[in-house]
C-alpha cells in the first residue's frame, strides 16, 4: 500500500531538483543536514527528512517524506539504532545510495532498560565522535561526486576546525568545575559521549526515548540520586516533556538549568539553527547550571 500511495503521489510532484545538476543528498534529521551542508558548500543541495524540533527516534515517515527523498542521489543517516524506521524507508525508496555517519565511532553502550547493551545512538554530541561524523559525510559525498571531492575535503578540515572552536574553550570552563560537581542530570541519556569527552558523570531519568518515560520509579530513582550527590542542577531535551525533571528539581531543592539540545535542531530563528549551535548552547548552559554559585 505505501508503495502504490508513494507511486501515487510521485505522479503529481515534480522533482525539487529538476532544473539542478548538482547532487542532492537527503539525511535523516536536521543535525546530520546541517553537518553535511557545511562539508557540501554549494556542491550539493542537502535536505533532511525530520523538519526542525522534531523528535528522531520513533517518527514515522509520511508519503510526502518519500516523494522528497525519491530523487536523492545519496541518503546519509546516523545508524546506532537512532532512526528505527529507517530499514523501511530505504528499502521503500527502492537503490539508492546509503551511507552511515556513525561508522567508525566506538559506540557507549546503553545500561539498562529495552535497549540494554544496545548502543546509545546520540555520538554527535562527542567531540571526538563529531570529527568522525564529517570524515565520513566528506567520504560520503566524495564517493557520490567524486568531480568535487577537492571541494568536501576542503570543506570539512574548516569545519572541524570550527566545531573545535566552539567546545575547546567549554571544556576548558568545565574543566574549573570540582570534581564532586560534576554531575549531567538529564531526561533522556542523550549525553552520554558529551559527558565522557566533557569528564562529567552522568544520572538521567530514561535511557532513550523509544523506552518507557517519565515513570515514577525513574523519577524516585533521580530524585534520591541527586540528593545523595548533592547534585545542584538538573535539565531536559528540548523534544521532550519537562515535566519530570521539574518535579525532580521541585522536590530535592536542585534547580532546572533549562533545555538542552540533542536530537534536532531549532527554525532559524530558533537558539540553535545550526549543529554549532546545538553543541554551544547546550554545553554552555551545562557549564552555566554547575558553575553557578546560587
Amino acid at each position: 500500500m505505501f508503495r502504490t500511495l508513494l507511486a501515487a503521489t510521485i505522479l503529481l510532484a515534480v522533482p525539487a531538483n529538476a532544473d539542478d545538476d548538482r547532487l542532492k543528498v537527503v539525511t535523516t534529521f536536521t543535525v546530520i543536514a546541517d553537518m553535511a551542508r557545511n562539508v557540501a558548500g554549494d556542491a550539493a543541495e542537502v535536505v533532511s527528512v525530520t523538519k526542525p524540533g522534531a523528535e528522531i527516534h520513533g517518527y514515522s515517515p509520511t508519503p510526502r517524506d518519500l516523494v522528497a527523498a525519491s530523487d536523492a542521489d545519496l541518503i546519509l543517516w546516523n545508524g546506532l539504532n537512532l532512526e528505527l524506521w529507517f530499514a523501511q524507508f530505504l528499502n521503500n525508496l527502492g537503490d539508492i545510495p546509503a551511507a552511515t555517519v556513525s561508522d567508525g565511532i566506538e559506540p557507549i553502550a546503553i545500561s539498562e532498560g529495552a535497549y540494554e547493551g544496545r548502543a546509545n545512538p546520540h555520538a554527535w554530541m562527542g567531540s571526538a565522535s563529531a570529527m568522525i561524523y564529517v570524515d565520513n559525510i566528506r567520504d560520503a559525498l566524495s564517493r557520490a561526486d567524486p568531480d568535487n571531492a577537492s571541494v568536501y575535503a576542503s570543506n570539512a578540515i574548516a569545519y572541524k576546525a570550527r566545531i573545535a572552536a566552539v567546545l575547546d574553550p567549554l571544556r576548558a570552563a568545565l574543566d574549573q568545575v570540582p570534581p564532586d560537581r560534576r554531575w549531567l542530570v538529564t531526561c533522556e541519556g542523550a549525553f552520554s559521549y558529551l559527558a565522557r569527552d566533557f569528564g562529567l558523570r552522568e544520572m538521567y531519568l530514561w535511557p532513550i526515548n523509544a523506552d518507557a518515560v517519565g515513570t515514577p520509579q525513574q523519577v524516585r530513582r533521580v530524585i534520591d540520586g541527586v540528593r545523595d550527590n548533592d547534585i545542584p542542577v538538573v535539565f531536559c531535551e528540548s523534544t521532550v516533556n519537562t515535566d519530570p525533571a521539574r518535579q525532580v528539581a521541585r522536590e530535592t531543592g536542585a534547580r532546572y538549568g533549562g533545555d538542552l539540545f540533542v536530537d534536532s535542531l531549532s527554525e532559524e530563528d530558533g537558539p540553535v539553527p545550526t549543529y554549532l549551535d546545538l553543541l554551544r548552547v547546550t554545553a554552555e548552559r551545562v557549564a552555566l547550571g554547575l558553575t553557578a554559585t546560587e
